[in-house]
């Protein structure tokens, strides 16, 4: 339950006291849950007076009283309990849980409050809850389960991170993702892979989803000013495990399973299909019905004369037929997924524990992805003395991960393969060994590529955090806590001699160390405390200082003289290195306010005042907060009703603020890496801007909460309204200037929806439960203001974007390109809309308009729907996450459906090619295909941008749960077995979509490892 720390105010403690009467006795006593666990922080008033105390951390209290009097006790969450005072000097009480009152606490990160105390928009998510779902991040469980969270996964190789957007996107340059608090310490979550073109590498996935008590999902200025300038995009709460007093426990989680591609739809031409338009594209081209006349060849020759040589010829060793299924090799079916989890937990009077250890091993779809983590974590807690008590944690993970090549078009993506590689070409030689030498394009055999390449990431991670709570005195409560976390992660890349990246310069060999460095302190003093029965204060003061420091230290080499030698020792050419520090500094000042009323009327307040390293000295602090007020109708009197037993209003108003830029940003910058006859030589590199200051967002929030029929009916609805302005934008510059850009607080946009979340129990009895959960949200985003040009003209963002724009009154990157209106059905040729919109038409891309294709990139509604069963140990359970409303690009089209050489001689397109135009007359989307003819038809437009909606049923599970009478007599305390498969099925809106829907935040589809499909049995045994 909630331990509720305790406050300052010193004079407001001796009012108390003072304004007590007829103190004629001392009485003493401890307060205690069902459980027999002590609970600090219960109100403990003399009735009829202001003559009050609270538990201490032992759940223990002592106050002067006169006889004959009414001790009442409160605590959120439990039924308030009153006692005469006798003769007795001692009354120790058992709280009993409130049904009409939400025992549930929500964990804010600096504060720990009741559900009918918070104001803001908030969502928590149980650690069982968290556990179940078998993700490597545990941010991934969230999916689906949180109204206005849209998360996609930019990567399903494993350890890759995820796209978190909460509430849509609140910035056009600076950072929009949220910040992450663990163990109410903020900490850094970014990318840190040691090369940008490989697989991401996600810190939260250091951290088991086993040692997780719950997640918060903090969404409005009322829940995230606290955390001031970072709290903008949203605040993630991630909560550790830490012990029970009792007798030590032990439980054992095993998932083990297999994972496939959950959606990828787009297959490439089969050798059959190939040779098939490779014949009707030449004919096309050079043969006697082709657009460019009759040249008086044969058909063989025309293709010597085309491309040098036959390639059609069944004399050609090269090609003997056979379709070499690249594709289907590529892929890692059924790939392994296991996890492992043995943990401990006990304690006594003055102490518990947490302990656990974990091991997972997780391969990728495609061949050459891996992850592995082997991880402890240990959590103590103790009571010192009477009034001092010692929390502290340790975290400590080794990952290793084998990244792909996939963020970007190499040769060596072997997604890039999948697609690409010409199937004439054989991937072995006679002998069975390995072919390096295809003679069909310029992949190399990407087969040959992972076996003799070497690429691994190797993060090691320590979150050590300490907190020590010292009671000064009764109420008052000087907390001091301090967290270090140190992530090292250790890149190693060799590429072998003979093909693919490096076999120009006779192989290569790279590798860094990036450490980061992340300390935080926080000292606070709080103070809690009741007036008049019934005005219930609590006041807490925060300083917190943190600082992150960056180190980066690169080396490379070329030119091996034999194999089997990888390290830059024994490399002969072209050496380099390089080393960087950064580092940045955040100081703030926090003041929290929380007053309720009867437990019917809540007010908080919340006020920081915070500085950055990020902004120039005079413009480095900004003060940020927030107000919010809240009505529990249902403790009305004149709810006397069976209707409602629970009902809440709730509004706030908040700012905070966004630093999350460049760490330099402001500053004017010259750049020492120029060669001047052998000799360094500087160039100024940045224009600076001495007034750059915080990006900041207003947000209203208005929302009500209801429980219906003994709470069987619950849901919730909330509005809001974001405007950010100041934004730190980009704004292009005149090139007289030498410069392109600089970046400025100009400019500003809006983000407003709704957000509802409903749960119903449809049967509820003893032995069998039915219930069904859905929630919904909203998100329109608009631009309303952008920086003015010296004509008089908006500046676009995007300029020299052939995709997007940003422009005022449009979504930020709204598409913005030409119109497609189909393949002529007379000539064969693609063709656009003139004007970008409708009537004339015409075959020439360049005479088409860009316009605005009505839709950017982010989703303008989300949400989830789930279902549970529970019958006398069986359950069953399904989620599901759908999003819409917004437009995915097909980037790659520009090389797989192109209808020319490039394709049909050179590398390989797609099956979608088969439906190309033959005849005059034939209706289709697909142009006819030319050898020797570029038709655009793979350019930029609307042809290739298609709606975003899409349904996942993203979990179903069945299981079992072992009576516990059972479980007794073989010697356990619980047994749960359970089968769960997850992103089992997807549906999507339209058709042409061939790859995943699940796309980053802008919007685009890659050539990448789609989210997985798996299944995985779970055993889990408590002992």
């Amino acid at each position: 339950m909630k331990k509720r720390l305790h406050g300052f105010l010193t004079l407001l403690l001796v009012l108390v006291v003072q304004i007590g009467f007829a103190q004629d006795k001392t009485v003493s006593g401890t307060v205690v849950d069902e459980d027999g666990l002590p609970l600090p922080g219960v109100t403990v008033l003399e009735k009829g007076t202001g003559n009050g105390t609270q538990t201490n951390f032992d759940g223990v209290y002592t106050l002067e009283v006169g006889n004959g009097s009414v001790l009442s006790f409160s605590y959120v969450g439990f039924a308030p309990q009153d006692i005469k005072v006798g003769a007795a000097d001692s009354y120790d009480v058992t709280m009993q849980t409130d049904a009409d009152a939400l025992a549930e606490v929500v964990v804010l990160g600096y504060s720990t409050k009741g559900v009918e105390e918070v104001t803001g928009s908030s969502v928590q998510i149980g650690g069982d809850e968290i556990a179940e779902s078998p993700t490597v991040s545990v941010e991934q469980a969230l999916q689906g389960k949180v109204a206005g969270v849209q998360i996609s996964q930019s990567s399903g190789t494993p350890g890759a991170i995820q796209d978190i957007r909460i509430r849509g996107i609140s910035s056009i340059n600076a950072d929009n993702d949220p910040l992450y608090v663990i163990d109410g310490v903020p900490v850094s979550n970014a990318n840190i892979s040691g090369s940008a073109n490989q697989t991401s590498l996600n810190p939260l996935a250091s951290i088991n989803s086993q040692d997780i008590a719950s997640i918060t999902v903090l969404k409005d200025a009322s829940a995230t000013a606290a955390y001031g300038a970072r709290g903008s995009n949203g605040v993630i709460v991630v909560t550790t495990k830490n012990g029970k007093k009792g007798e030590t426990t032990f439980t054992f989680s095993s998932q083990v399973g297999f994972q496939n591609d959950a959606f990828n739809k787009r297959e490439s031409l089969t050798g059959a299909q190939r040779e098939e338009l490779l014949r009707e594209s030449l004919n096309n081209a050079y043969g006697a019905n082709g657009t460019n006349g009759d040249f008086g060849f044969t058909f063989d020759n025309a293709i010597d004369t085309a491309i040098g040589f036959n390639l059609l010829s069944p004399a050609t060793a090269d090609f003997d037929g056979t379709d070499y299924d690249w594709d289907g090799r590529i892929k890692n079916d059924d790939a392994i997924t296991q996890n492992y989890t043995l943990s401990a937990s006990g304690g006594d009077e003055l102490s518990n524990f947490y302990a656990s250890f974990g091991y997972n091993n997780t391969e990728a779809t495609v061949i050459g992805g891996e992850f592995e983590r082997i991880n402890g974590a240990f959590s103590y807690d103790r009571q010192l003395r009477d009034n001092i008590q010692l929390a502290t944690s340790v975290n400590v993970s080794n990952t290793k991960q084998n990244p792909v090549l996939e963020n970007g078009t190499f040769f060596s993506n072997p997604f890039l393969t999948r697609i690409l590689m010409n199937p004439f070409n054989n991937p072995n030689n006679s002998d069975g060994s390995l072919n390096i030498n295809l003679p069909f394009g310029s992949l190399p055999n990407i087969f040959y590529v992972q076996e003799n390449n070497i690429t691994r990431n190797a993060l090691t991670r320590a979150l050590v955090n300490t907190k020590l709570d010292w009671e000064l005195f009764t109420d008052l409560t000087f907390s001091n806590r301090i967290s270090l976390d140190y992530q090292l992660n250790e890149y190693f890349q060799y590429r072998n001699r003979y093909t693919g990246d490096a076999d120009d310069f006779n192989g290569d060999s790279s590798v860094s160390d990036e450490k980061n460095y992340n300390w935080v302190y926080q000292g606070s003093l709080n103070y809690g405390f009741t007036l008049a029965d019934d005005h219930n204060f609590d006041i807490t003061g925060l300083f917190e200082y943190q600082k992150n420091q960056n180190n980066y230290l690169y080396a490379y080499g070329q030119n091996f003289p034999v194999d089997g030698l990888i390290q830059i020792n024994t490399a002969s050419a072209n050496f380099d290195a390089d080393s960087q520090y950064s580092d940045w500094i955040n100081v703030s000042y926090l003041g929290l306010l929380n007053y309720n009323y009867a437990g019917k009327y809540v007010l908080d307040g919340t006020i920081r005042r915070e500085g950055s390293s990020r902004f120039p000295s005079g413009e480095r602090y900004g003060t940020f907060g927030s107000v919010g007020a809240a009505w529990n109708v249902h403790r009305e009197d004149f709810m006397n009703t069976d209707l409602f037993n629970t009902l809440r209003l709730r509004a706030s108003y908040g700012i905070t603020g966004n630093n999350n830029i460049g760490i330099n940003s402001y500053q004017t910058l010259l750049t020492y890496s120029a060669n001047y006859a052998n000799n360094g030589a500087g160039f100024p590199s940045q224009f600076g801007n001495n007034e750059l200051t915080w990006e900041k967002g207003e947000t209203y929030d208005l929302g009500f909460s209801f429980g219906m029929f003994d709470s069987r009916l619950t849901g919730s609805f909330s509005y809001y309204n974001r405007r950010t302005y100041d934004l730190l934008l980009n704004v292009p510059l005149s090139l007289t200037t030498g410069f392109s850009s600089q970046t400025r607080n100009i400019g500003e946009m809006k983000n407003s929806g709704i957000e509802a979340e409903l749960g119903f129990d449809i049967i509820s009895t003893k032995d069998f439960n039915w219930n069904v959960s859905a929630n919904y949200a909203t998100v329109e985003n608009e631009v309303e203001e952008l920086a003015i040009g010296a004509d008089g003209q908006e500046l676009d963002p995007n300029a020299g974007s052939v995709y997007t724009t940003t422009r005022s009154g449009l979504p930020v990157n709204t598409w913005f390109m030409r119109t497609w209106a189909g393949v002529d059905t007379e000539t064969g040729l693609p063709t656009w809309f003139v004007n970008g919109v409708d009537g004339e038409v015409t075959s020439n891309y360049n005479a088409a308009q860009r316009v605005d294709q009505g839709a950017s990139a982010l989703p303008t509604f989300s949400g989830g729907l789930g279902m549970r069963f529970d019958y006398k140990g069986f359950f069953a359970e399904a989620n599901a996450y759908f999003q819409g409303g917004h437009k995915i690009y097909e980037q790659y089209a520009q090389f797989y459906l192109r209808t020319n050489s490039f394709t049909l001689g050179t590398y390989n397109g797609v099956q979608e090619l088969m439906d190309r135009w033959q005849q005059p007359g034939d209706v289709t989307d697909v142009p006819a295909v030319n050898y020797a003819q570029n038709n655009n038809f793979h350019a930029t437009s609307s042809r290739h941008l298609y709606d975003g909606d899409y349904v996942r049923l993203k979990n179903v599970s069945f299981g079992y749960n072992l009576p516990s009478a059972w479980a007794n007599e073989i010697g356990i305390d619980g047994l749960t077995l359970t089968l769960r498969g997850t992103n089992i099925y997807t549906w999507v809106k339209d058709d042409g979509l061939k790859l995943d829907p699940e796309t980053r935040a802008d919007g685009f589809t890659r050539l990448t490892t789609p989210p997985v499909e798996s299944y995985t049995l779970g055993i889990n045994v408590k002992f």
